[in-house]
């Protein structure tokens, strides 16, 4: 019987590796060309953007001049910075007055738009979105009217009933309460229609065998639609988290982050001593430090409510 053998070929040397990578790269040089805008884009207003705030988190400039390294001063200072962590603080406070309310209201509002016995659904639906489509500076303006102490609506309603004027936008805990009221109204239609499209991936004949066996309505509610919808509710809370430290333009528009700071956000005091105070490197060094909270929190909350969804 006759052997055949195998011819190896003889290793391509790096140049030649090269040449051989830049020929397959130009027979399919027409995709790459039109999915380049993209990347370009990407590398000048993405990458380039997080690489350079990363330098100068490390450096002291105001913009003009020459950048001067400072190496790890700017987070020194950042951990002894008061108004920072009162933001961070801020931030927990606002999540735990909003949020759980916020979620639990676009839940219900999305089971009864989900129920078969709601007619107009499509109006309805629109009617609750329309908030998160509005302009949120006009928005804010019209919460500060209507807040206000002595010549608000609302004051003016409460005085009907003989209660004094509410300090909305004077207390520390009247601007906060503000604020998550304008908050809810912004956001609540966003997180229903979440919560609306896991509803309708849940089999309706769950619920209806549910209330075959003699469950309530209620009871089917907390044993069979809130197990099943935990995924979309993880969802929607890490979101809302995010948003509770990212708050801009509400806070912005609304109370500017008083009174004495009660409604401060990370953003905001980002905004402030990058653009404020002219602290480049300071506002970068904070911005990564609550880059890294942030991500920490949110891996967090995966881990731990993830296992319990799973």
């Amino acid at each position: 019987m006759a052997k055949t053998t195998l011819l190896k070929r003889p290793a391509l040397r790096p140049a030649e590796k090269l040449a051989q990578a830049w020929k397959d790269i130009y027979k399919v040089r027409w995709p790459y060309l039109f999915i380049s805008p993209f990347y370009i884009l990407f590398l000048i207003f993405g990458a380039y953007p997080i690489l350079f705030s990363l330098y100068l988190s490390f450096t002291e400039w105001k913009g003009l001049g020459p950048i001067k390294f400072v190496g790890f001063r700017n987070f020194e200072l950042l951990f002894k910075d008061k108004i920072f962590w009162q933001s961070m603080a801020n931030g927990v406070i606002l999540f735990f007055m909003y949020v759980p309310l916020m979620t639990f209201l676009a839940l219900v509002l999305a089971v009864i738009l989900n129920s078969k016995r709601i007619r107009g659904f499509r109006f309805f639906r629109t009617i609750l979105f329309i908030p998160y489509i509005m302009n949120i500076v006009a928005a804010g303006f019209t919460f500060r009217l209507l807040l206000n102490q002595k010549y608000g609506l609302v004051n003016t309603l409460l005085g009907i009933f003989n209660v004094s004027p509410v300090p909305w936008l004077e207390s520390a805990w009247g601007g906060r309460v503000s604020l998550c009221l304008l908050v809810i109204w912004a956001w609540l239609g966003y997180n229903m229609v979440i919560m609306l499209a896991g509803l309708q991936t849940i089999p309706s004949e769950l619920t209806e065998a549910a209330l075959i066996d003699g469950a309530s309505p209620m009871q089917a509610f907390f044993y069979v639609t809130i197990p099943l919808m935990r995924p979309v509710i993880l969802f929607s809370v890490v979101l809302s988290t995010m948003g509770s430290f990212n708050l801009f333009s509400e806070i912005y528009n609304l109370t500017g982050g008083g009174p004495i700071n009660a409604t401060l956000t990370p953003v905001i005091v980002i905004f402030n001593q990058a653009f404020g105070n002219f602290r480049l490197g300071y506002a970068s060094a904070m911005a990564y430090l609550f880059f890294i909270i942030l991500f920490v929190l949110t891996l967090l909350q995966f881990r731990y409510f993830g296992q319990q969804v799973d």
